[in-house]
């Protein structure tokens, strides 16, 4: 899912569903594509989990959140807003 509030200040939420258990890494990068923050690094078993950034330390701009698990991996944009 996409992030929600999206643009954010400073805290927002990442819905993500996975289908069978599997491990799974979500983690966000700025516009470099430095990692910034590592939410998720867990097995987790099938169904939907909430994961929450907040990103009162870092300044305004893109940043885009991956997700990998059982060999996918997915994208997605966010905006920090200030």
């Amino acid at each position: 899912e996409q992030n929600y509030p999206n643009p954010f200040n400073p805290t927002t939420k990442i819905e993500y569903y996975i289908p069978q258990r599997a491990q799974v890494r979500l983690s966000v990068y700025n516009i470099l594509g430095q990692e910034v923050a590592t939410l998720v690094n867990a097995v987790k078993e099938q169904g939907t989990y909430p994961a929450y950034f907040n990103a009162s330390n870092l300044p305004s701009g893109v940043y885009f959140y991956k997700l990998q698990a059982s060999g996918t991996t997915l994208v997605r944009k966010m905006v920090l807003l200030k």
